[in-house]
């Protein structure tokens, strides 16, 4: 097993019961060496204080609506050779860590970046991508088992993705951390421009999987409509002044105010916003786009050595499980992981109906991986829409699929 001792940040404002949950996933990953410090508000304090998944975390308050600085204070606390990020409203798979901290045993690695699934647990928010000179992120292929080392032409970075990354500690710290001038939008993106300005490689490491839910949050409602642009706005003049010559910039920032503004028409199109709640976020954009016209920015003030010694969290080594039921033995099936989830193993329940339904997952609050959909529907959403399959290879399918990434033992 990889012996680089690993610090799990997970930075966490308002989100109480999210934080819960990825606490309790966190303590599921079956990495031998790893402590977690959680930066967090008043709430998520008392969360963290109160884990009884975790024997240790490192809990630093902090209630301020900059996840830069959050993180840097993270940082600051963190005693691990790698500091890994990990987003409050989002779960890690139980090999997340074993898998994306691999590649660092090449020693031109200074950071890496997995795969990012969605809401629904089987589709992808983000895969893998690089960075334009304007902060512009594009698709790249690449081999989706192993790990892909990265280093960025002139003019170009590796994108790391801010709720599944992590980074040799002392690299980040070289460069400064996080840019506080960020507050919420392209902080790392801005932490990817300076890593490729030095020559840094990125391991982009599609394994190492992390599930996204985009809760609520004082920018976005549930459903991902905006509630205010103003950092947005900001964050790019602070981009722009950093990275974008100056003859470019209002070029540029056409291009960002139309996509924002073609974005907002699409919901109000469904019918999520108004044409005042439009007109009134778009204010909003140009508003924070003068702020940071204005804003200082540059690298923090970071120490080369933690604040804290290295606390571990004390590892437990879990046997993964896989249950395959159909639909009526569903409830009983779950009673029952949940009750071998506390006695110590990681669980996988999978829910088939006799339908073409496509497939969702969701790890639930008991600690539990839930997977249902219908027997011949869909799960990658690359699949046919309908494929003619008995219950046993269909369960075998599925089992393969996830094995790698939940720790099953390959059959």
């Amino acid at each position: 097993m990889n012996d680089r001792t690993v610090s799990v940040i997970v930075v966490s404002r308002a989100r109480p019961e999210a934080l819960r949950r990825c606490l309790l996933a966190i303590a599921q990953l079956q990495y031998r060496s790893f402590e977690v410090v959680v930066v967090a508000c008043p709430q998520g304090v008392a969360v963290a204080n109160a884990s009884a998944a975790l024997s240790e975390i490192k809990c630093i308050a902090f209630d301020e609506a900059n996840i830069s600085a959050a993180r840097n204070l993270g940082l600051k606390h963190a005693a691990g050779d790698i500091v890994a990020f990990v987003d409050d409203d989002a779960v890690p798979e139980p090999q997340w860590l074993h898998h994306l901290v691999a590649p660092a045993a090449r020693a031109d690695v200074a950071a890496m970046g997995g795969f990012v699934r969605a809401r629904n647990g089987i589709s992808f928010q983000y895969k893998a991508r690089t960075l334009d000179a304007q902060g512009t992120p594009q698709e790249v292929e690449i081999d989706p088992f192993q790990a892909t080392v990265l280093v960025p032409p002139k003019g170009r970075a590796i994108k790391t993705e801010g709720t599944n990354m992590a980074f040799r500690r002392d690299v980040l710290v070289d460069i400064g951390g996080f840019d506080p001038a960020f507050r919420f939008f392209l902080d790392e993106t801005d932490v990817n421009m300076r890593l490729a300005q030095v020559g840094h490689a990125t391991a982009l490491v599609p394994l190492a999987e992390v599930h996204h839910g985009f809760a609520a949050s004082a920018t976005r409602r549930q459903d991902r409509v905006p509630r205010d642009l103003f950092e947005i706005g900001a964050s790019w003049a602070v981009f722009q002044r950093k990275y974008i010559p100056k003859a470019d910039r209002p070029a540029h920032w056409r291009l960002q105010h139309t996509s924002e503004r073609r974005r907002l028409l699409q919901h109000m199109v469904a019918g999520r916003l108004e044409p005042r709640d439009v007109r009134r976020l778009m204010n909003r954009l140009d508003a924070g786009y003068e702020d940071g016209q204005h804003r200082r920015f540059g690298a923090a003030q970071l120490p080369r050595h933690a604040m804290q010694p290295f606390r571990p969290v004390e590892f437990r080594r879990r046997e993964a499980k896989f249950t395959s039921v159909r639909g009526i033995r569903a409830t009983a099936a779950i009673e029952a992981a949940v009750a071998r989830v506390a006695a110590g193993s990681i669980e996988t329940v999978l829910v088939l109906s006799r339908t073409a339904l496509f497939h969702s997952v969701q790890f639930t609050l008991d600690g539990v991986w839930v997977q249902r959909g219908g027997l011949f529907g869909r799960a990658n959403r690359d699949e046919p829409l309908f494929r003619f399959t008995t219950f046993r290879r269909r369960s075998q399918r599925e089992r393969a699929r996830i094995a790698a990434v939940r720790g099953l033992e390959q059959r």
